[in-house]
């Protein structure tokens, strides 16, 4: 076979996306518009969530052992759609694959930043988000330009992997975790876990007649993924209609069904 045709064979593999559970679905739901020719692959860990919970370690075990299934079943580029396993495995990863096409998600400081007109930055994340080097980082980094406060939100996600969008609990929620930290001049919220998206709408609610912006990273991880395939020749150059497969390490075909909700993008298998 001809190194072309071994591209061309390359370029039909599907992209892998990996997750703690559902949450990265709101990435795969901005690289599909991006990549409509493209099949993908998802594999939500529901099984071993929440991983923001978990020492880095165990971490980085679940991810590779995520990722290897991915690996296995033949995929030409891969999202670690999940702010903690980014944090504790994307590095690894890249030096294990070094021919493989990565991105990770991390919470999308820079562009909240970029867009501040001065007024507090809330960054919504898990525990171990907000402890872990990567996030601390970031932090440094811009902590001189504006008021970023991180705001710890165990057991949000968990909100989102049971199918519960809205309603009281969740309102109470809000107001427990953001009541303390708002102020007349907050004027960005970053959503710093893939599953966040997914309570937009109630968060709004929440928020009232509040201007501030709610800013996520799926959008630019999509485009950086699209990016790294595009220099290596893998996007698919023929009229293929994409299709996407959803699996969850939990077996439960309920959490199936929830995924396909959550992705609503009814013309894709």
């Amino acid at each position: 076979m001809s190194e072309t045709d071994k591209l061309q064979e390359k370029q039909k593999l599907p992209i892998g996306f990996m997750d703690s559970g559902l949450g990265g679905l709101s990435v795969l739901r901005e690289a599909i518009k991006l990549m409509p020719k493209e099949d993908f692959i998802y594999y939500g860990d529901s099984l071993h969530a929440p991983y923001g919970v978990k020492p880095q370690a165990e971490i980085r075990d679940l991810t590779f052992a995520v990722v290897e299934k991915l690996l296995d079943m033949g995929i030409k580029g891969l999202a670690v759609a999940c702010n903690t396993a980014t944090s504790a495995a994307v590095r690894l990863l890249r030096n294990t694959y070094p021919e493989l096409p990565i991105v990770g998600i991390e919470p999308a400081v820079k562009p909240a930043v970029t867009e501040s007109h001065g007024g507090r930055i809330l960054v919504m994340a898990t525990p171990m988000t907000l402890k872990q080097e990567k996030f601390q980082n970031l932090l440094a980094k811009y902590r001189e330009q504006a008021d970023i406060v991180p705001v710890q939100c165990d057991g949000l996600m968990e909100f989102v992997e049971h199918g519960d969008l809205d309603g009281q609990e969740l309102d109470d929620y809000f107001a427990e975790k953001l009541s303390p930290v708002l102020t007349d001049d907050t004027e960005s919220i970053v959503l710093g876990c893939t599953h966040y998206p997914f309570l937009k709408k109630e968060l709004r609610h929440f928020l009232g007649d509040r201007d501030i912006h709610l800013i996520d990273g799926s959008l630019g991880t999509s485009r950086e993924l699209m990016r790294r395939l595009k220099v290596q020749g893998l996007l698919r150059t023929d009229d293929h209609k994409g299709k996407v497969r959803i699996m969850n390490s939990s077996g439960r075909q309920e959490l199936i069904d929830l995924s396909l909700k959550l992705l609503n993008l009814p013309d894709y298998e």
